[in-house]
Protein backbone atom coordinates (compact mmCIF):
# COMPACT_ATOMS: atom_id res chain seq x y z
CA UNK A 1 0.00 0.00 0.00
CA UNK A 2 1.30 3.44 -0.94
CA UNK A 3 2.23 5.77 1.87
CA UNK A 4 -0.23 8.63 2.36
CA UNK A 5 1.08 12.09 1.51
CA UNK A 6 -0.13 13.90 4.62
CA UNK A 7 1.29 17.21 3.33
CA UNK A 8 -1.29 17.09 0.56
CA UNK A 9 -4.09 16.84 3.13
CA UNK A 10 -2.58 19.56 5.29
CA UNK A 11 -2.60 21.88 2.26
CA UNK A 12 -6.17 20.87 1.35
CA UNK A 13 -7.16 21.59 4.95
CA UNK A 14 -5.41 24.97 4.91
CA UNK A 15 -7.44 25.91 1.84
CA UNK A 16 -10.58 25.50 3.97
CA UNK A 17 -9.34 28.03 6.54
CA UNK A 18 -9.23 30.99 4.19
CA UNK A 19 -5.57 30.61 3.23
CA UNK A 20 -5.47 31.22 -0.53
CA UNK A 21 -1.77 31.78 -1.26
CA UNK A 22 1.38 29.87 -0.46
CA UNK A 23 2.51 32.79 1.69
CA UNK A 24 -0.72 32.74 3.75
CA UNK A 25 -0.34 28.98 4.20
CA UNK A 26 3.22 29.38 5.43
CA UNK A 27 2.07 32.02 7.95
CA UNK A 28 -0.72 29.76 9.22
CA UNK A 29 1.70 26.84 9.52
CA UNK A 30 4.24 28.91 11.43
CA UNK A 31 1.65 30.00 13.97
CA UNK A 32 -0.35 26.80 14.36
CA UNK A 33 0.34 23.55 12.52
CA UNK A 34 4.09 23.80 13.10
CA UNK A 35 3.52 22.89 16.76
CA UNK A 36 2.38 19.41 15.75
CA UNK A 37 2.94 18.97 12.02
CA UNK A 38 6.07 20.16 10.22
CA UNK A 39 5.83 21.27 6.60
CA UNK A 40 8.72 23.08 5.01
CA UNK A 41 8.19 26.10 2.78
CA UNK A 42 9.72 24.06 -0.04
CA UNK A 43 6.87 21.53 0.19
CA UNK A 44 4.05 24.05 -0.19
CA UNK A 45 4.34 25.03 -3.85
CA UNK A 46 5.09 21.56 -5.27
CA UNK A 47 2.11 20.23 -3.29
CA UNK A 48 -0.12 23.07 -4.51
CA UNK A 49 0.97 22.29 -8.09
CA UNK A 50 0.16 18.60 -7.53
CA UNK A 51 -3.32 19.23 -6.13
CA UNK A 52 -4.12 21.59 -9.02
CA UNK A 53 -2.98 18.91 -11.49
CA UNK A 54 -5.20 16.38 -9.68
CA UNK A 55 -8.19 18.74 -9.97
CA UNK A 56 -8.43 19.17 -6.19
CA UNK A 57 -7.84 22.93 -6.38
CA UNK A 58 -7.83 25.67 -8.98
CA UNK A 59 -5.30 28.46 -9.33
CA UNK A 60 -5.72 31.92 -10.74
CA UNK A 61 -3.24 34.72 -11.15
CA UNK A 62 -4.18 37.95 -9.36
CA UNK A 63 -2.39 40.93 -10.91
CA UNK A 64 -0.57 43.45 -8.71
CA UNK A 65 0.69 46.86 -9.74
CA UNK A 66 4.46 46.77 -10.21
CA UNK A 67 4.77 43.32 -8.63
CA UNK A 68 4.54 39.75 -9.85
CA UNK A 69 1.06 38.24 -9.95
CA UNK A 70 -0.16 36.43 -6.85
CA UNK A 71 -1.28 32.85 -7.35
CA UNK A 72 -4.54 32.32 -5.51
CA UNK A 73 -5.71 28.76 -4.87
CA UNK A 74 -9.28 27.62 -4.27
CA UNK A 75 -10.47 24.19 -3.18
CA UNK A 76 -12.65 22.40 -5.73
CA UNK A 77 -15.59 20.17 -4.90
CA UNK A 78 -13.32 17.19 -5.67
CA UNK A 79 -10.72 18.60 -3.27
CA UNK A 80 -13.28 18.99 -0.52
CA UNK A 81 -14.47 15.42 -1.13
CA UNK A 82 -10.87 14.14 -1.02
CA UNK A 83 -10.23 15.96 2.27
CA UNK A 84 -13.42 14.60 3.84
CA UNK A 85 -12.57 11.09 2.68
CA UNK A 86 -9.09 11.34 4.25
CA UNK A 87 -10.51 12.79 7.48
CA UNK A 88 -12.92 9.87 7.83
CA UNK A 89 -10.33 7.19 7.01
CA UNK A 90 -8.77 5.17 9.86
CA UNK A 91 -5.44 6.29 11.32
CA UNK A 92 -2.53 4.62 9.57
CA UNK A 93 -0.28 4.62 12.60
CA UNK A 94 0.33 6.28 15.90
CA UNK A 95 3.73 7.94 15.58
CA UNK A 96 6.46 7.46 18.13
CA UNK A 97 8.14 10.75 18.87
CA UNK A 98 11.91 10.91 18.92
CA UNK A 99 12.99 12.55 22.14
CA UNK A 100 16.66 13.28 22.74
CA UNK A 101 16.02 13.88 26.45
CA UNK A 102 14.61 10.38 26.90
CA UNK A 103 17.39 8.87 24.81
CA UNK A 104 20.05 10.56 26.95
CA UNK A 105 18.23 9.72 30.17
CA UNK A 106 18.07 6.06 29.17
CA UNK A 107 21.88 5.94 29.17
CA UNK A 108 22.51 8.48 31.94
CA UNK A 109 24.07 6.05 34.41
CA UNK A 110 27.24 6.76 32.42
CA UNK A 111 27.42 10.38 33.55
CA UNK A 112 27.19 12.27 36.85
CA UNK A 113 23.66 12.72 38.22
CA UNK A 114 24.27 16.47 38.32
CA UNK A 115 24.70 16.54 34.52
CA UNK A 116 21.45 14.62 34.07
CA UNK A 117 19.66 16.99 36.43
CA UNK A 118 21.08 20.00 34.55
CA UNK A 119 19.67 18.93 31.21
CA UNK A 120 16.35 17.95 32.80
CA UNK A 121 16.12 21.43 34.36
CA UNK A 122 16.96 22.93 30.96
CA UNK A 123 14.33 20.75 29.28
CA UNK A 124 11.78 21.82 31.88
CA UNK A 125 12.55 25.48 31.09
CA UNK A 126 12.04 24.84 27.37
CA UNK A 127 8.74 23.12 28.12
CA UNK A 128 7.64 26.01 30.32
CA UNK A 129 8.36 28.43 27.46
CA UNK A 130 6.40 26.19 25.07
CA UNK A 131 3.44 26.14 27.47
CA UNK A 132 3.60 29.92 27.68
CA UNK A 133 3.55 30.09 23.85
CA UNK A 134 0.51 27.81 23.74
CA UNK A 135 -1.27 29.99 26.29
CA UNK A 136 -0.52 33.04 24.14
CA UNK A 137 -1.89 31.30 21.05
CA UNK A 138 -5.01 30.35 22.99
CA UNK A 139 -5.52 33.97 24.00
CA UNK A 140 -5.12 35.11 20.38
CA UNK A 141 -7.68 32.58 19.17
CA UNK A 142 -10.09 33.59 21.94
CA UNK A 143 -9.72 37.29 21.05
CA UNK A 144 -9.40 37.26 17.26
CA UNK A 145 -10.74 34.00 15.86
CA UNK A 146 -13.31 32.52 18.23
CA UNK A 147 -16.13 33.21 15.74
CA UNK A 148 -14.44 31.14 13.02
CA UNK A 149 -15.92 27.71 12.30
CA UNK A 150 -12.53 26.07 12.87
CA UNK A 151 -11.75 27.82 16.19
CA UNK A 152 -13.16 25.07 18.40
CA UNK A 153 -11.00 22.47 16.64
CA UNK A 154 -7.93 24.71 16.80
CA UNK A 155 -8.51 24.95 20.54
CA UNK A 156 -8.85 21.15 20.82
CA UNK A 157 -5.43 20.63 19.19
CA UNK A 158 -3.97 23.43 21.28
CA UNK A 159 -5.39 21.86 24.45
CA UNK A 160 -3.68 18.60 23.51
CA UNK A 161 -0.35 20.41 23.28
CA UNK A 162 -0.94 22.22 26.57
CA UNK A 163 -1.85 19.04 28.43
CA UNK A 164 1.06 17.02 27.01
CA UNK A 165 3.48 19.85 27.82
CA UNK A 166 2.11 20.23 31.36
CA UNK A 167 2.48 16.46 31.87
CA UNK A 168 6.08 16.62 30.64
CA UNK A 169 6.81 19.47 33.05
CA UNK A 170 5.42 17.39 35.93
CA UNK A 171 7.51 14.41 34.76
CA UNK A 172 10.65 16.61 34.76
CA UNK A 173 9.95 17.79 38.30
CA UNK A 174 9.29 14.25 39.49
CA UNK A 175 12.40 12.83 37.81
CA UNK A 176 14.62 15.64 39.13
CA UNK A 177 13.31 15.00 42.64
CA UNK A 178 14.06 11.29 42.33
CA UNK A 179 17.59 12.03 41.13
CA UNK A 180 18.29 14.64 43.83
Amino acid sequence: MAKTNHTKYAILGLLTTGCRTGYQMKQMMDTSLNHFWKISYGQIYPTLKQIVEEGLATVQDIPQDGKPDIKEYLLTEAGEKELRQWLSSPLENIPVAKNEVLLKLFFSRHQPKETTIEYLVHYQEILQARLHTYEGIEELIQIHSIEKADAQYWLFTLDYGKQITAAEIMWCKDTINKLS
